[in-house]
């Protein structure tokens, strides 16, 4: 797809177009589209626009006069590279850029409004918005002198004179002089980087007819010399490392002398290691694993069609119908047993990762990273049911993670638009000032301050520091600080509005009496939502207005943090809590994302708010692979994401279209009463699955690669066995990459974003493993990805908040080829089935620490309601074009059995039902689904029986569950499948024929009285219509049996038989439906248990009673009194 960036992003400089909707093009016509224009102004106390130009100010005719804007300069583009002092100007754009909210969508104008301030505290972070420098030294200028990433001013000129961004840059425009000693600005580069570093992202070799003059492109280095390294690759010259580089082994010294033979080694000198490996089950646990589910699956057979050939004649009706459920539920187990027939576990070896990509050599003597970028998303959308302090801590394990910090950017999607998370994000953000290093100094674990300050174990244990215990005491003081502020943001934005509001109306009033308007004129103010700074929110109001709703707002784009330096930037012991004189305090990117909303649009709830993100992050970092978590869920390892790492840049990762980590949970109680751990599927089938095509997307702990997410076909490796050398080196076109797409009809499939379609070359490229063994036909150079990204600029952002309006994505391919798929409750489920369908596998990584950690619901209605959404997904899955019956031929046999059941499970339930009452009916009517319990019989059942028990317990054996954990596991199962399955099934029903949507809600709430208790939600009881079915179901196999027995004893010729079989299956379905009745009975010790006892004894008194009023055909009331005998 090289041809695709072809064209260079057009970005435009024409002040005329300042009161022009960028957007309104055709959105087909990609050619002709303009870049984004941005307006730069600050916004009054009344929410309105003013410019920030020192410049006469013309003001628009069809914008009021309080609307002054102008349109900005954009600095330095590929196109238009500034011939003076460049670096300065990219970072006074930066930091303009990152200190600015940007605001937009559809037909509106793109504005970015300076922050002067987002929280109430002080920024101390030099990367964080509203981070202040010293006073301009201009007269009656009050503005901040541009800062570096250690937050010190930048002075552009030899004589230091301050001089703030808008200063700096209208010097330049006038006469080129400085202020200070009126000498013509030099060319000075601030940049530390080493020659053999370019100033700019290395890009992709220009394709056929790319503009040879493209800075990006230049084969020279920040010095303007001629870059040797760069001109090999780029020209398709040999690439490799040798003595050119690094001295003869015979200059270090003879053997014992001082010298280090041979020096520092480069990578691609030392003997080549994998980055992972596959374990594959000890041959005494897979061997007899396989066999007994052969004898089994047999069995089934011979048992089925015996019970066919020998119907119960006396009860033809019962024999039929358990007949047809036991076809049905021989043909579940083989759609859920057959695909763990070859489960494996892997390994990685992070220390290989790291000798191949951060070791210091001839080539990259500073050890800088050549590990791929990540993007990371998080996603809320309602601070209310999603409490902002979980979402913070998320956040804040995420910057804190163990991965190069310039490689790493975090961003968060604010579905719900509210300022209440913008500013718990801007909290979090400042609070990362201390709590990253601190993480980094001290090697903490678990980074999420939350769990690490709740944790039960010694604090001190393998701390070698001796200042730990000192910094840790002062870091759990200003988190509880953090604590406090955050959970007072709703009442301090509450306060700050009704402040603000009030101000206004005083205003409106005092206007209307200098005006002589009426006095008794009723004042309507609107009640806005107010942020730190003064100014009108521009998102969700708490008090809803036009465009100020959840579903009606404008889309927000903050950079919270901007990127840091491709350098370590070691802190000090100055003005600093806690002494970081030796730890690097940068930190990762982070931006908050915001969509746009407007009323008509379907927005596909979560999975257009990832897609929205997808776009962004392509423009603003494009890292090529991304990872993405719920709001709850965080990171519990901080090396998870080498880990990950270590699949897809190892040899044969090209074709990994995503790494999925097992889902693990806290809060859970000990005894696991509702299975949430779901432990059975994490450990069992999904390592299974791993030994097929790789296992299903569960929603989040997921790590993509972005170019499979787009869309495209995994590489076709073995049209390069036959290239001549380095072939593999380079970029794919368009052909290669997809031959049905035709590049000129990108828009169509990617909408009309130029910087987006040249992003998706560049991270297909950047995503490749090391073209370091022979074996790697598909790979990329090493040391491609060692040089620091490109500096923000406006035009990049303004760019990404066009990307996430609402109107984007009309008449493309998102969410039906590309991102998220939408129209299904479970998108992650179809999204992993789509990739899976083009010939892509995943990989499954169990780590030894958890990679990450969440919270499941542990109350009995909410895990019912859980449920309840997965498998009404997956009935709209098999209504669906998604239906694995409908797969394509790459996607493999044992694969397709997988995804089948992951879309006809939800089915069983209507037999399991039916059979969870076939018991009951049986003791009732005195018959059995056989004519009588004859060996032949027995002898099935046992074998059948005996099977199941060895398959779970070697099952237990290689997947390392609990015996226990299987056993709640079939205990929720048959819960589940009478309860949330079933009304799946008919929510499923209804919607396919008739159309009708059904929602099952909470008919009633209860609140924990006990807040002390971690486990009160356990015993709270919130009654749903879920419930209805097993409740029948208990009753009557109960009765049943009490019903039976009573018959049994008082009958002339007692069935002991019928009545030990029926009652041997009701006993069955109630063991199994044991956890749903201690739900039902709360908190132990509220309900005696002296009334289960009467109850028991008052049903079996009324059962008696019966009998004797109504004896059994046959017997006299005589021998109901006098014939008693026990059996």
């Amino acid at each position: 797809m090289a041809s695709v960036s072809n064209q260079p992003s057009k970005k435009k400089r024409n002040p005329g177009n300042s009161g022009q909707h960028p957007h309104h093009q055709n959105s087909g016509d990609s050619g002709s589209r303009g870049g984004q224009t941005v307006k730069f102004a600050r916004r009054t106390s009344s929410g309105r626009y003013v410019s920030l130009s020192r410049e006469d100010l013309d003001v628009s005719g069809d914008i009021p006069g309080d609307y002054m804007n102008y349109t900005v300069h954009i600095p330095s583009t590929p196109d238009n590279q500034p011939t003076d002092s460049s670096s300065v100007a990219a970072k006074a754009e930066e930091q303009y850029v990152s200190n600015s909210l940007f605001t937009g969508g559809f037909n509106s104008v793109t504005r970015a409004h300076l922050m002067d301030k987002v929280i109430d505290n002080e920024v101390r972070h030099p990367q964080m918005v509203g981070s202040k420098g010293s006073i301009c030294a201009m007269s009656a200028c009050d503005g901040n002198v541009m800062t570096d990433e250690r937050g010190q001013d930048v002075t552009p000129c030899d004589c230091r004179f301050r001089i703030c961004r808008d200063c700096y840059l209208d010097a330049q425009k006038e006469n080129g002089l400085c202020p200070g000693c009126k000498e013509p600005y030099k060319s000075v580069d601030y940049d530390d980087d080493d020659v053999e570093y370019s100033n700019r992202t290395l890009q992709l070799p220009p394709g056929e007819g790319r503009n040879s003059n493209n800075m990006t492109m230049m084969r020279r280095n920040q010095n303007g010399e001629f870059d040797h390294n760069r001109w090999l690759f780029e020209t398709q010259g040999t690439y490799g490392y040798g003595s050119a580089f690094w001295p003869q082994e015979d200059m270090y010294g003879e053997d014992g002398g001082d010298g280090i033979p041979g020096g520092m080694m480069d990578a691609s000198d030392k003997p080549w290691k994998p980055l992972s490996r596959t374990l594959p089950i000890p041959a005494g646990i897979i061997s007899p694993y396989r066999l007994l589910m052969l004898v089994r699956l047999v069995v089934l057979v011979f048992f089925l069609q015996w019970r066919i050939v020998h119907p119960n004649e006396d009860a033809v009706w019962l024999w039929g119908m358990s007949v047809v459920c036991e076809v049905w539920f021989a043909f579940s187990w083989v759609l859920d047993q057959v695909p763990k027939i070859h489960p494996v576990n892997r390994a990685t070896d992070l220390q290989a990762l790291h000798d191949k990509f951060d070791m210091p050599s001839p080539s990259n003597p500073t050890a800088r990273s050549d590990l791929p970028g990540v993007d990371v998303f998080v996603s809320t959308a309602d601070p209310e049911k999603e409490p902002p302090l979980v979402t913070a801590n998320t956040i804040l394990s995420i910057l804190s993670v163990d991965y190069p910090v310039e490689k790493v950017a975090c961003y968060i999607s604010d579905d719900g638009g509210a300022l209440l998370t913008f500013e718990a994000m801007a909290e979090a953000a400042s609070f990362a000032d201390l709590w990253v290093p601190f993480c980094r100094k001290h090697d903490i674990e678990p980074r999420n301050p939350e769990s690490y300050f709740c944790m039960k174990t010694d604090p001190t244990k393998n701390k070698s520091r001796s200042d730990f215990v000192k910094d840790r005491r002062k870091m759990k003081r200003e988190y509880d600080e953090f604590k406090v502020r955050v959970n007072a943001l709703p009442d301090s934005i509450r306060r700050r509005s009704e402040a603000f509001n009030a101000r206004e109306e005083m205003k409106k009033v005092k206007h209307m009496r200098e005006s002589g308007a009426d006095p008794l004129e009723t004042i309507k103010v609107q009640k806005a939502t107010w942020m730190a700074d003064g100014t009108h929110w521009p998102g969700t109001w708490a008090v809803s207005a036009p465009d100020h709703a959840k579903g009606d707002h404008s889309g927000i784009l903050q950079v919270m943090l901007k990127p840091p330096s491709c350098d370590p930037v070691m802190g000090n012991s100055e003005d600093v809590l806690i002494d970081y004189s030796d730890v690097d305090i940068r930190l990762p990117m982070f931006v908050y994302v915001s969509r746009e909303k407007r009323p008509g649009y379907d927005h596909n709830k979560k999975a257009g708010a990832m897609n929205a993100l997808v776009r962004a992050s392509a423009i603003l970092s494009n890292g090529p692979f991304m990872l993405n978590l719920d709001c709850d869920h965080y990171i519990y390892n901080c090396k998870a994401v080498r880990e990950g790492m270590c699949f897809v840049m190892d040899r044969g990762g090209e074709d990994i279209c995503y790494v999925q980590f097992p889902q693990r949970f806290e809060g859970i109680d000990p005894s696991d009463r509702y299975a949430n751990r779901n432990t059975v599927f994490f450990d069992g089938n999904m390592r299974a699955l791993d030994g097929v095509q790789g296992p299903v997307y569960v929603g989040t702990g997921c790590m993509f690669r972005r170019f499979a997410l787009y869309g495209f076909n995994p590489p076709q490796t073995e049209k390069f066995e036959t290239a001549k050398n380095d072939s593999e080196m380079q970029p794919l076109n368009a052909s290669d990459l997809d031959p049905d797409l035709d590049v000129h009809l990108l828009p169509k499939r990617f909408g009309n974003s130029t910087m987006l379609a040249e992003s998706i070359p560049i991270a297909e490229f950047h995503a490749r493993p090391l073209a370091d063994h022979p074996a790697v036909k598909f790979g990329r150079p090493p040391g491609l990805l060692r040089a620091p990204r490109d500096p923000l600029e406006a035009a990049a952002v303004a760019e990404a908040v066009s990307v996430i309006s609402c109107w984007y994505e009309d008449k493309t391919e998102w969410g039906d080829r590309v991102g998220w798929i939408y129209g299904s409750v479970t998108e992650d489920v179809v999204t992993g089935y789509r990739m899976h369908n083009r010939g892509w596998r995943s990989v499954y990584c169990v780590t030894k620490r958890d990679a990450f950690r969440g919270s499941a619901p542990i109350n009995l209605t909410d895990r019912l309601h859980q449920v309840l959404r997965w498998a009404t997904g997956s009935v709209e899955i098999f209504f669906s074009r998604n239906n694995a019956f409908l797969a394509s031929r790459k996607l493999k046999a044992l694969q397709r059995l997988a995804y089948l059941n992951v879309g006809i499970y939800p089915f069983t339930s209507i037999f399991l039902i039916v059979y969870c009452f076939l018991p009951a009916l049986s003791l009732f009517s005195g018959q059995f689904i056989v004519q009588t319990l004859n060996i032949t019989f027995l002898v099935y059942l046992l074998i059948i029986t005996v099977c199941l028990i060895m398959l779970a317990i070697l099952e237990v054996k290689w997947s390392g569950v609990a015996l226990e954990e299987w056993w709640r596991n079939e205990q929720f199962w048959l819960i589940s499948g009478t309860s949330a399955h079933l009304a799946a099934v008919v929510q499923g029903l209804l919607k396919v024929i008739a159309g009708i949507e059904i929602s099952f809600t909470l008919t009633s709430k209860s609140a924990a009285e006990d807040e002390d208790d971690i486990y009160a939600d356990l015993y709270l009881v919130k009654w749903t219509s879920l419930m209805i079915p097993p409740i029948v179901i208990a009753m009557i196999n109960i009765i049943a049996i009490v019903w039976a027995f009573a018959r049994t004893i008082y009958s002339s010729v007692p069935a002991w038989s019928k009545f030990i079989g029926g009652a041997f299956f009701s006993f069955w379905v109630l063991a199994h439906l044991y956890p749903f009745a201690k739900g039902l009975m709360g908190r132990r010790g509220k309900t005696p248990t002296i009334v289960f006892v009467w109850s028991g004894l008052i049903a079996i008194t009324l059962s008696l009673l019966y009998m004797a009023i109504s004896p059994p055909k046959g017997t006299t009331t005589e021998s109901v009194g006098g014939g008693f005998q026990f059996p």
